[in-house]
């Protein structure tokens, strides 16, 4: 009897501690697919840390940029919500070509805005249209375009089950800046599909293809990774890692292999 009685306590217990478990799962799994949807109704601060190598005319430059891309969502009314999504990045480089040295600071800023309708349309399609800003925030005249830049940007997907697949544009021309500089006239299309677990694994497989007008050139980073979201005490958090490999890039670009690590604060409302 002492016995039963004792497994009986040990099972209720195992199922205490399992149940409040299962609904973490769940809520991780389930911030994870939000987190694949670029416009999602989730304030998350991502930190990814690219590393380019192979960079110049002989092939010695090496760059490490971390992108600080802060995503904040509002809601205009039941409808609509607006999302701010910018990326700052902080850039160390050396050898871009040579005498180039070293340099390090702030790059130039993309801020973009999505007018998005706050559901899925009927057939589950999620979009999102607007503006999206260039900002010359560059702290070193190798750091920077020196341009003011604007143009359209938008982004159209679609979640099934534990799939998402789709794709992020943007096209933005300079209208003024430094005059000795180059216009801008640059075309980025983000295609991307991913997998997530039950487990808050997400897989993900997209390209970063952008098109250079001006010089007729594209650049095309092939990008494979891994994320998963989990808690750190209090504070949810994902984060992960994965592989690049350029598909194309000018002869003065960044060629070969090279690596992404990622962390994103979340903070679901």
């Amino acid at each position: 009897m002492t016995t039963k009685l004792g497994k009986a306590v040990l099972l209720l217990a195992a199922l205490a501690a399992w149940q409040p478990q299962a609904k973490a799962q769940d809520s991780e799994e389930q911030l994870a697919r939000q987190l694949s949807n670029p416009i999602s109704s989730l304030v998350s601060v991502p930190l990814q840390l690219n590393y380019n190598s192979d960079i110049g005319p002989v092939d010695d430059g090496r760059q490490w940029v971390l992108n600080v891309q802060p995503v904040v969502p509002f809601s205009l009314n039941e409808d609509w919500n607006l999302i701010s999504r910018t990326i700052v990045p902080v850039v160390y480089q050396n050898d871009i070509f040579p005498g180039a040295g070293s340099q390090s600071g702030l790059g130039d800023t993309v801020q973009s805005l999505f007018f998005s309708p706050a559901a899925p349309t009927a057939s589950g399609l999620i979009w999102g249209v607007g503006p999206a800003l260039l900002l010359p925030t560059g702290t070193n005249d190798l750091l920077t375009a020196d341009k003011w830049g604007i143009g359209p940007t938008g982004v159209v997907l679609r979640q099934r089950g534990q799939w998402t697949v789709g794709v992020l544009a943007n096209h933005i021309w300079s209208f003024a800046g430094n005059n000795q500089r180059q216009d801008i006239n640059t075309t980025f299309v983000q295609p991307f599909v991913s997998f997530t677990t039950p487990t808050a694994w997400t897989y993900s497989l997209q390209t970063e293809a952008s098109y250079d007008w001006e010089g007729s050139n594209w650049q095309v980073p092939l990008r494979v990774s891994a994320t998963k979201v989990t808690r750190i005490g209090n504070q949810l958090v994902s984060f992960g890692g994965g592989l690049s490999y350029w598909l194309e890039s000018p002869d003065r670009g960044p060629q070969g292999v090279g690596f992404r690590l990622i962390a994103t604060l979340l903070f679901p409302r």
